[in-house]
């Protein structure tokens, strides 16, 4: 027996006796799969004292059972090797999924100290099994051999990827230039959570106060309420506090009718993370940049972009740039076209009022396009949001469009343990009855909660282990004062649509191997694209579109307007994501030496929207760089996705119209040939499979009424 592998159970009696001896008192629930149902989390059970002593031990476990497998005498095979990586740091795991689902969710100080102590830790521990040479000739030599060694297509494409992902990290380094990429996986650990902390607390800080209620006018007296309940939270008492979520463009500047105050509003939210103060995350965003572009140059990219796009869909820098660039000038071009629209309407106005008018500026555009649309279609959020009270989008809406398309039913349940007492918990029923998952949705926003919407697995399916899948919907919908209804806007109907596609892709999952649940980040948002056309299907809509107070059903005329007014202020939207997609990109393609140094890089980001053709004023960039949370987690260099994904998603909209819509046999075939199949196989393949041909970019431009300018 070799000498490490000897050695491992006694490296992990080491460190348990040497400081982990917590870990094992009975009553610390992560040491254990929970026995709650699906082995759902004991929320209750759960205290933040309990992740360091689990975390310490799943890290000793992993190394003893990753050095196992790596000094295992016998030949390399499939199961001794692949699956045996599989089957490890359960523990690990498990305590890091509810680690990090909790930050997101519902982060405290604790949490925090726990992110920040284990971040550089936890990269250490994915380097000390990545990095492995002993357990790298075992997988080279499975993906010398894979045809023969793989006993299905598969585990061919599972060997694969576990070969790929270890000379992605740097296998094939040599000693000096491990040592430097340790060093550097290190310090993006830590500064990534460095980063989120600080915008997580500079949302916080930069909430704007107001000293009156006529000054919120335009607000509905819920909304109003909620902001004087926000204030008294912080002890203002007799002030109003408007919270601020993690995008530019603030929920209020389409409702409040003080202009002075949608101003301050903007101007707080586009100065977060560059202030100069405790917050300020510039520096941390160069120190990355500069730290990612070393990385790359080790492994031999140019660029991080070309390290990262070599294993998405899009393959290539040079493919996304094309993508990007082709969609910007009509997208500039109809976002003129509508800030036009909208300066007559301000000229309009100030005329009638026989008072100056005034350019349109960022914090203008979303209060009078809502003024527009009800002009040009004859209604406006306030008319449509009485029809959308949260349950019934969520029950009568999104769960009504699944059990047409897909035949699985959900039932509440309250008897498990939750975070939050306003999360909601639902068992989900499979077309033969039996239970297929358990979902929880997290609707609301909360101060501890990271701006967005998400959806992660607690509990993903796994055949090797015989897991099925606990998935939770996080949105953050402001909530109202206790006894008052939840209103949605069309955007958050949507985005509730948009994100349980997510968790569809995951409940439906039926891969034989844990790793193979994985997908191309720019493929991963297409499920989710695809789930929001049932969001205003005749049909769906019928079923929860209904009054909160009486019941009845959305005007027959009022569904109309919402059909026609579709394309409605697209020329905005697209051209405010494609700037962030944009500057993501050109961030993440600096070579050696071009990362702009942190009192530049507001510099560099408004250089780069002018030569881009993108900078158009009153349409700002969905995210600026010191907030630009995607590109500081899983998107860098992928915040393209979503529209690349839209692509594909316009066009399986055209294939599901022309089978009929909404019905089961079109489910069946998304369910069998799509959302089943995970990273089983290749992405496009998936997508080739299910259409029957190459994407068309003519359904996406169809979609947005963008015309290409040649």
């Amino acid at each position: 027996m070799p000498a490490a592998t000897r050695f491992a159970p006694l490296i992990l009696s080491a460190l348990l006796a040497t400081g982990l001896a917590g870990a094992q008192t009975p009553d610390n629930p992560l040491l254990s799969p929970s026995p709650l149902p699906l082995h759902y989390p004991q929320f209750d059970k759960l205290r933040d004292e309990h992740f360091a002593p689990a975390l310490d031990r799943g890290m000793a476990e992993q190394l003893a059972e990753v050095q196992a497998i790596a000094d295992n005498p016998a030949a390399p095979s499939f199961d001794n090797t692949i699956v045996a990586l599989e089957k490890s740091g359960r523990l690990l795991s498990r305590t890091t999924t509810l680690l990090f689902s909790l930050i997101g969710a519902d982060v405290n100080p604790a949490r925090q100290q726990v992110q920040g102590d284990y971040a550089a830790k936890l990269a250490a521990q994915r380097d000390a099994v990545l990095l492995n040479p002993r357990l790298f000739a075992r997988i080279e030599a499975l993906y010398a051999a894979r045809d023969k060694a793989a006993p299905n297509v598969e585990a061919k494409r599972l060997i694969e990827r576990y070969h790929r992902d270890m000379v992605r990290a740097g296998a094939r380094l040599n000693d000096e230039q491990k040592t430097r990429m340790k060093a550097i996986n290190a310090e993006l650990a830590t500064l990534t959570a460095s980063f989120n902390k600080a915008v997580l607390a500079e949302v916080n800080d930069s909430a704007v106060v107001v000293d009156s209620a006529e000054e919120l006018a335009g607000l509905t007296p819920a909304q109003i309420a909620a902001a004087a309940d926000a204030a008294r939270k912080r002890g203002l008492d007799g002030k109003y506090l408007i919270a601020l979520l993690n995008t530019t463009i603030q929920p209020y500047e389409t409702e409040l009718q003080n202009r002075a105050l949608r101003e301050r509003l903007h101007r707080a939210s586009v100065a977060r993370g560059a202030r100069g103060n405790e917050f300020d995350t510039r520096g941390i965003v160069a120190r990355v940049l500069t730290l990612r572009q070393e990385r790359a140059a080790l492994l031999g990219y140019a660029t991080p972009a070309a390290y990262v796009l070599e294993e998405e869909t899009a393959k290539s820098p040079e493919t996304v740039n094309a993508l990007l660039r082709q969609l910007a000038p009509a997208a500039v071009a109809s976002a003129r076209q509508e800030a036009a629209e909208l300066q007559k309407l301000i000229d309009s106005e100030q005329a009638a009022k026989q008072q100056p008018s005034f350019a349109l500026q960022p914090w203008d555009w979303s209060y009078y396009a809502d003024k527009l649309r009800a002009a040009k279609y004859g209604f406006d959020e306030s008319q449509l949001k009485p029809y959308l009270e949260i349950g019934s989008v969520l029950e009568r809406g999104v769960f009504f469009a699944a059990h047409q398309l897909y035949g699985i039913s959900f039932k509440r349940r309250t008897d498990l343990p939750v975070y939050r007492d306003d999360v909601r918990v639902y068992d989900v029923f499979d077309t033969n009855g039996k239970q297929l998952a358990i979902f929880i949705a997290d609707m609301y926003a909360r101060p501890s909660k990271r701006g967005g919407a998400w959806m992660n697995a607690y509990v993903s399916q796994n055949p090797l282990e015989g897991t099925q899948p606990i998935v939770a919907n996080h949105l953050n919908i402001p909530k109202p004062p206790a006894g008052e209804p939840t209103l949605l806007t069309w955007d958050e109907v949507n985005t509730m649509f948009h994100e349980f596609g997510h968790a569809l892709h995951g409940m439906f999952n039926q891969g034989r191997y844990p790793s193979l649940g994985r997908v191309p980040r720019d493929f991963v948002e297409y499920p989710s694209q695809v789930n929001e056309v049932w969001a205003d299907y005749p049909s769906v809509l019928a079923n929860y579109a209904r009054h909160y107070q009486t019941g009845a059903p959305m005007p027959r005329e009022l569904l109309d307007k919402v059909s026609r007014a579709k394309r409605f202020n697209q020329g905005y939207t697209t051209l405010s994501y494609l700037s962030a997609a944009i500057l993501d990109q050109r961030l993440h393609q600096l070579g050696a030496g071009q990362v702009p140094p942190a009192d530049k890089l507001m510099d560099f980001e408004a250089q780069v929207l002018k030569e881009e053709g993108v900078d158009f004023a009153p349409v700002p960039p969905r995210y600026r760089t010191p907030y630009f949370s995607h590109i500081m987690g899983g998107y860098s260099a992928g915040y393209y996705a979503y529209i690349w994904s839209e692509v594909l998603d316009a066009d399986t909209v055209e294939w599901l119209k022309a089978h009929g819509g909404l019905k089961r046999a079109n489910g069946d075939q998304l369910r069998a040939k799509l959302l089943s199949r995970g990273g089983s196989e290749d992405a496009m393949v998936l997508f080739r499979n299910l259409v029957g041909h190459e994407p068309d970019i003519k359904p996406l431009l169809e979609r947005r009424g963008l015309v290409v300018q040649k």
